[in-house]
């Protein structure tokens, strides 16, 4: 006891009195967080989701015991203390259950709801004290409702404790990512990141792809340990001067993810009191949560290019969370989203079909004006084409327009479903969890590229996109560059690699979204009559066609410089 009491003197100098002492718990518990704190380094032991559950049903752990450092080091009579080797004293009884309204499903976390219906809020207290009015107090903070839990550092004056000339505090921040879901190469290992944002200035990440670290030279914000549903963020009631963060991937550990750590400069000094002002976000990755604590925190949530990213955020996600608000079911939902954006599209859709039955109208001509300048004459061959157009009426690019429209809402939902917490557990039809793979079949090998499963939503989904492929090609028959009609099928057989491992609902979406988009087909050829369009075309073609107002000023600059414009051929 002599020698350790020695190894603690020369190691900790006055700091030693709390080297000893026995680990006792205290849990910190609303009725979404569950949090057990230690007395030893006065730290946050582990954090419980308590209204979710692993994958396999355990328990949500965020991180937990010896997988987690949390540790405020500063320099004392020339030796390097760090908390988490030091025993606090509280007065907090090891159970602290936060009482409050009865918070239904789609108000849990809602601050707005808080406000209106307040609940309680109680704190934890750790403390080191060298002598009356000189201490270190760490205070944890949770009210009703709440994934926010506050954290203070008092300093009650540790002059000639802690180095006078040490402007700042050392915070060190790291644990281990226990897996919460189940083991996918596009699963969780793809969306583990480290997030911050600088001071009123932009988000930004890791490299998201391999192990990475940063320093962050500036003012920062706040710090997120980001999971693919779930985060654990430390935000700063102004900013923390600078901070290096790491992300150590564990691509092949089958208990973890990744090791995220965090070494961030607190301004706390040792001359005189004061305090250090910040807040912990332990909940779900999900949007509008996220999005009330105008922190830009929601960006965490991977909502794909900035381009994308306005397609989600103003057109997806309300829409989204309108229908859940009145439907249960998942399936259903994302039916009836479908529905939503298809509706939307009708219009365009309906005009790129008539452009289609005009481009087939005008098949024999076309083939006619093929066959008589053939391949040596490609320009006058486009000419040709290009006046065929003008006199019937036709656009060549009116088929485009839906394609061009469809794309942005085609890689928002690529991006939207397999982040959306919502779909997490949801199980629909044969899908036991649309946020990741449906298997209707386990395979004894592992196909490259594919998988060692067969996704029944992806094979759907490639059929109905071949059958839609075989439609747009009859509809355009002729029209179609050489190569375009192999490529074309080829697309639906790269999908039924990629996406097998996707998120069942996004295999789920597509799929429907090519079923309506075959009924729509059958129905707008119903409705589509071709001997109207071939009568309108040869209309429009015994107009005279105007001259576009280029055309007229290039004729008239022309004439000024003494040459005069063709005349038009006799017909």
């Amino acid at each position: 006891t002599d020698l350790k009491q020695k190894q603690a003197a020369d190691e900790l100098g006055v700091f030693a009195m709390f080297a000893e002492g026995q680990e006792s718990y205290t849990v910190l518990e609303n009725n979404l967080v569950k949090l057990i704190l230690s007395n030893k380094g006065g730290k946050i032991h582990s954090v419980e989701l308590k209204q979710y559950k692993t994958w396999d049903q355990r328990p949500l752990i965020l991180f937990e015991g010896p997988d987690n450092l949390f540790s405020l080091q500063f320099f004392s009579q020339n030796r390097n203390i760090q908390t988490d080797k030091l025993y606090f004293s509280t007065t907090a009884p090891s159970n602290v259950a936060i009482s409050g309204p009865e918070v239904k499903s789609g108000d849990m976390g809602d601050e707005k709801f808080n406000a209106d219906h307040p609940g309680g809020s109680e704190s934890v207290r750790y403390r080191i004290e060298m002598k009356p009015g000189s201490y270190m107090e760490f205070v944890y903070t949770l009210k009703h409702n709440s994934y926010m839990v506050g954290f203070e550092i008092l300093n009650g004056g540790l002059t000639g404790f802690v180095a006078n000339n040490q402007p700042y505090m050392n915070l060190q921040w790291a644990f281990s990512v226990p897996r919460q879901e189940k083991k996918s190469q596009y699963g969780e290992d793809r969306y583990t990141n480290v997030y911050f944002r600088y001071f009123q200035d932009e988000t930004d990440k890791l490299n998201a792809n391999k192990s990475d670290e940063e320093n962050l030279s500036t003012r920062v914000q706040w710090i997120g340990m980001k999971q693919l549903f779930f985060n654990s963020t430390l935000i700063a009631d102004e900013f923390f001067p600078d901070a290096h963060v790491k992300n150590e991937r564990l691509a092949d550990d089958e208990k973890y993810l990744s090791k995220f750590s965090a070494d961030i400069s607190i301004p706390i000094d040792g001359k005189s009191g004061g305090k250090f002002g910040m807040n912990f976000y332990f909940g779900p990755n999900h949007f509008k949560t996220l999005r009330q604590y105008r922190m830009n925190l929601e960006s965490q949530v991977n909502l794909g290019y900035s381009i994308i990213r306005p397609v989600n955020r103003y057109l997806i996600i309300p829409v989204f969370n309108f229908l859940r608000d009145y439907i249960s079911n998942m399936g259903i939902v994302i039916l009836l989203l479908t529905i939503f954006i298809k509706l939307i599209l009708f219009p365009f859709t309906y005009k790129s079909y008539l452009s289609q039955a005009k481009m087939r109208v005008l098949k024999p001509e076309m083939d006619e004006i093929n066959q008589k300048f053939g391949n040596d004459k490609p320009m006058d061959k486009q000419q040709a084409i290009m006046a065929l157009y003008k006199k019937a009426g036709v656009s060549p690019m009116g088929g485009c327009l839906p394609m061009l429209l469809q794309m942005p809402i085609l890689i928002a939902m690529f991006f939207f479903f397999p982040a959306s917490i919502e779909l997490r557990q949801q199980r629909f039809l044969w899908a036991h969890d649309l946020s990741t793979y449906d298997s209707i079949l386990d395979l004894p090998f592992t196909i490259p590229f594919y998988g060692n499963h067969v996704s029944l939503f992806c094979l759907l989904m490639t059929i109905t996109t071949i059958i839609s492929t075989y439609q747009s090609s009859q509809a355009t028959a002729g029209n179609t560059m050489p190569g375009m009609k192999t490529m074309m099928y080829m697309m639906p057989v790269m999908f039924l690699f990629i996406l097998n491992s996707y998120s069942s609902g996004l295999s789920y979406y597509y799929f429907l979204a090519n079923v309506i988009t075959i009924g729509q087909n059958y129905v707008v050829r119903s409705l589509v009559d071709e001997n109207k369009i071939r009568a309108q075309i040869q209309l429009n073609k015994k107009k005279t066609v105007s001259k576009s107002k280029f055309q007229q000023k290039l004729e008239q600059m022309a004439r000024e410089r003494g040459i005069q414009p063709p005349a038009p051929k006799k017909k």
